[in-house]
């Protein structure tokens, strides 16, 4: 007996494996960590592996020398590479539909609304829930570790397998302002300059500083007397942007993800990498049809990990009173 879903089988399937760009792409204009991580080509598709793994330089050669003539050089061999292990995660959105919900929207023009319906609402779920995990410590289950489990407030953790209290290499750079708000936008320049350059390493600098509300506020303020600095591209994405120093400075309320207190996280993505597995990239499966139920659900999946590979040269600063 043909099943009650062909329509959905015909229609919905093949209108949903037009959108899974369009989730991604939806991911990226929602957040700003994200959206600059896929326009610096950060975003590394992997084929497999059974942990995603990044190489370290994490220590200088051993065997430089100065020398005379016909002194001794040194030829030994020095320890200077290692590599951080992240595992993969996973995440979906389904879309679904009952036999009754297709039996009545009987036309391809009113399938194929119900299918884009929930198909945009399975993009704005997709993007929230991303969003979160961008900037999460990865303590829920199954969750990415973002930038609060990669950047922490003492600087130390263990991260892709590297406990930074033993390797302090692995240790990101923080400042905590002391006190309770103390900061105005009178000093808190200089709070962040503090901080700038405990991240600088030649040429090497944060190129993005995402920032919560009040630190932002702040900031903003004290560029307000004399001029105000806006990064158009960033401000054609709908992100409120400024410019410290070389970097844009950018109002992401998804920052504040899981705490009260106020944060800025200085950032060089050059060593921040989202990857993703190539057939898990917001991925439209084949349908699936319940066995005990009228009715067909659509996976939507995606597998990955936010990696680095220099926490030294990534930074948060901080008001945890």
């Amino acid at each position: 007996m043909p099943s009650p879903n062909s329509v959905f089988t015909e229609m919905v399937t093949t209108t949903l494996r037009n959108h899974p760009s369009e989730v991604a792409d939806n991911v990226s204009k929602h957040n700003a960590l994200y959206r600059r991580l896929r326009d610096r080509n950060k975003i590394k598709k992997l084929s497999g592996g059974y942990e995603i793994v990044r190489p370290l330089d994490y220590a200088e050669n051993a065997t430089y020398q100065r020398y005379s003539g016909y002194d001794t050089l040194n030829v030994s061999a020095s320890d200077v590479l290692s590599a951080a292990k992240f595992d993969w995660v996973q995440a979906a959105v389904h879309v679904t539909a009952s036999g009754r919900e297709l039996r009545m929207n009987n036309g391809k023009e009113q399938i194929i609304d119900l299918a884009s319906s929930r198909t945009r609402n399975a993009m704005r779920t997709a993007a929230n829930n991303m969003s979160l995990d961008l900037y999460s410590d990865g303590s829920l289950a199954n969750q990415m570790g973002g930038l609060a489990n990669i950047i922490q407030n003492a600087g130390t953790g263990t991260v892709g397998g590297i406990n930074s209290s033993t390797y302090t290499f692995w240790q990101n750079k923080f400042l905590e302002i002391t006190g309770t708000n103390t900061w105005t936008k009178s000093t808190i320049k200089g709070f962040m300059n503090t901080i700038w350059l405990t991240l600088v390493r030649g040429t090497d600098k944060p190129d993005l500083v995402v920032s919560t509300h009040d630190f932002f506020s702040a900031y903003w303020e004290s560029l307000q007397d004399l001029q105000r600095y806006a990064s158009a591209d960033d401000a054609t994405a709908g992100f409120q942007s400024l410019k410290y120093v070389t970097a844009d400075v950018i109002f992401d309320s998804n920052t504040n993800f899981a705490t009260t207190g106020e944060k800025m996280y200085f950032l060089n993505t050059d060593y921040l990498e989202m990857v993703v597995h190539r057939d898990a990239n917001w991925t439209t499966l084949d349908e699936k049809m319940s066995i005990n139920q009228d009715g067909v659900v659509i996976p939507i999946i995606w597998q990955g990990q936010l990696t680095c590979s220099n926490r030294a040269l990534q930074g948060v600063m901080i008001d945890a009173s």
